[in-house]
């Protein structure tokens, strides 16, 4: 970062270049697996792979449930086996790279076996109870499974501080009273009761940095990676807390539930068209034939590309009234200036992509707009929180 005469912070021009450099190589390879995801989809139904994989199970044994998990830990060992290679390069080899990385080759496999792991776990749960459901409610199955895709989603939003993250991250509580007392205060006057403020050891992995409010009831914590403990004032801080603490105030939480219970119920509404139109183009038994899982994938993965400019576009609204919040309640517009040309950098993000990339994958708004607001309001003066 650079600054000019009136020492007022600038965006780095040369980590911009990267940063424009590191998102266009990212879309490339997002494009790259989505090409590769469905070419596998087409093989798997075209080339009669997926019924020779459902017949190898049944060879095994005649109980449904076990043939759904036989044939889902094969497949799922197949595809992780052949989207190694693409994983490593996109998780490992590319973020070192653009030194973004901080994690040892040993930390980024043990990574990968924890996320193996644990969504193969999920994951077979997930299919286990949707093949049931197919067998068991075959008129009514979608509505079913869209029902038990929320509440599960509910449940996580409460348990990951808990449960998921501590898998990944160290978590310890924050050795700061004075930082401690001031984001306490500033969440009790958003009126969001937290657990306590948490730090993350973010710089086993990354450089980049950045701070969530997490959990649900109880279970709600602040959290701050170390990287920016390290690099950011506490006035820059709380006013990144405080983009955090309007998503409570501003109920974005249970308003993004209810916009996911929708698309959820939407997904599996298709699903079940594509399915009861595919097994009679492919052939297969019914759609409680696991051989037709590709299916149900390729359809899940279409309707969520269409819908996920939609979803973009409410969680950019929502991001915007956060940082509106941000500096109305802490009237520190400089110091949230600041933080976002610091994020931009530290981070390689790209401050103004192209306006198709917003459309399609930003789920923020660009920085260079996050900038421009800051400066109107430090124009205008203090506002009302809202």
């Amino acid at each position: 970062m650079s600054s000019n005469a009136g020492d007022v912070m600038e965006l780095d021009q040369e980590r911009q270049r990267l940063a424009r450099q590191y998102a266009a190589v990212r879309r490339r390879l997002f494009f790259v697996e989505l090409g590769l995801g469905i070419a596998g989809i087409f093989l798997l139904l075209a080339a009669g792979w997926s019924e020779a994989l459902r017949d190898r199970a049944e060879g095994i044994s005649t109980d449904p449930g076990a043939v759904v998990g036989l044939y889902a830990v094969a497949l799922g060992a197949i595809y992780t086996i052949i989207s190694l290679p693409l994983d490593f390069y996109s998780g490992y080899i590319l973020p070192h790279r653009y030194g973004l990385s901080t994690q040892s080759l040993r930390g980024w496999v043990l990574d990968v076996l924890k996320g193996v792991g644990l969504s193969g776990v999920l994951g077979l749960g997930a299919l286990e109870l949707l093949y049931w459901l197919l067998r068991t409610f075959p008129v009514w199955w979608w509505v079913l499974m869209a029902v038990a895709m929320w509440l599960f989603a509910v449940v996580m939003a409460q348990l990951a501080p808990v449960v998921l993250m501590p898998i990944f991250y160290r978590f310890r509580p924050l050795n700061n009273p004075e930082l401690v007392q001031r984001l306490m205060a500033l969440a009790g006057r958003t009126g969001a009761k937290v657990r306590g403020v948490y730090v993350m050891d973010l710089s086993s992995r990354t450089v980049a940095a950045n701070a969530m409010l997490v959990g649900l009831g109880p279970t709600r914590r602040i959290i701050l990676g170390d990287t920016l403990l390290h690099n950011y004032t506490p006035d820059e801080i709380e006013t990144i807390l405080a983009h955090e603490l309007a998503h409570h105030v501003h109920g974005d939480l249970p308003r993004g539930l209810i916009f996911e219970a929708v698309v959820m119920l939407a997904g599996m509404w298709v699903a079940s068209l594509v399915l009861s139109f595919g097994v009679k183009l492919f052939g297969f038994r019914g759609i409680a034939d696991v051989a037709a899982l590709p299916l149900f994938a390729l359809a899940m993965m279409v309707f969520g590309l269409i819908v996920m400019p939609a979803g973009n576009f409410l969680t950019r609204q929502m991001e915007r009234a956060a940082d509106r919040y941000a500096l109305a309640v802490t009237g520190k517009a400089q110091a949230f200036r600041s933080a976002m040309i610091k994020l931009a950098g530290q981070n390689l993000a790209e401050a103004d992509p192209p306006a198709w990339v917003r459309f399609l994958f930003h789920s923020h708004p660009p920085i260079s707009e996050r900038i421009r607001m800051t400066e109107e309001y430090g124009a205008a003066g203090p506002g009302t929180a809202a």
